[in-house]
């Protein structure tokens, strides 16, 4: 009796630890985003299709590259409903904005019906390009991280400062 105890009591400290983020393929078909930039938008949507499949790699990147506790990132997409490129351009976009997660979460939340430009307006650090492409260099660098590299066309190579 005393090791069935121990057994559910491990087995309820290790629950939380254990979840994934559940981007499934139903919610990532619904998802339509308008950050303003439609290079940007391109890559959250398949950043959604990359969460479906590799929940662990997807929180796993955010956590260690946008400086986002890994297990509020994985609350956002499971206990609120977030898409998981909502949570990469929350978390990136803050990490851009040098402000926190959590302060572009809460703009966010505020103007949820007017999408991530309102969002994005609303925040005390107003957008530039700079931002913009601190953003993209995430997305590419990312995509490195996951072995999936962007080909980058002229323009983007451009955009983004001359590197590839």
């Amino acid at each position: 009796m005393r090791l069935l105890k121990t057994l559910l009591l491990l087995s309820v400290l290790l629950v939380p630890a254990i979840t994934l983020a559940q981007q499934t393929a139903e919610k990532s078909a619904t998802y339509a985003v308008d950050t303003g930039d439609a290079w940007i938008d391109t890559w959250l949507a398949d950043i959604n299709h990359y969460a479906e499949r590799y929940p662990d790699s997807f929180l796993d990147e955010v956590a260690r590259y946008s400086g986002v506790d890994r297990g509020y990132a994985a609350a956002l997409v499971n206990n609120h409903g977030w898409h998981a490129a909502d949570v990469y351009f929350a978390c990136f976009w803050a990490k851009a904005i040098t402000l926190s997660c959590r302060e572009v979460v809460r703009a966010f939340s505020a103007h949820r019906d007017a999408g991530w430009e309102a969002a994005v307006e609303a925040l005390p650090v107003p957008p530039d390009n700079l931002h913009k492409r601190a953003l993209r260099h995430a997305i590419v660098a990312s995509y490195r991280h996951w072995d999936r590299p962007i080909t980058l066309d002229a323009t983007l190579r451009r955009q983004l400062g001359g590197e590839r």
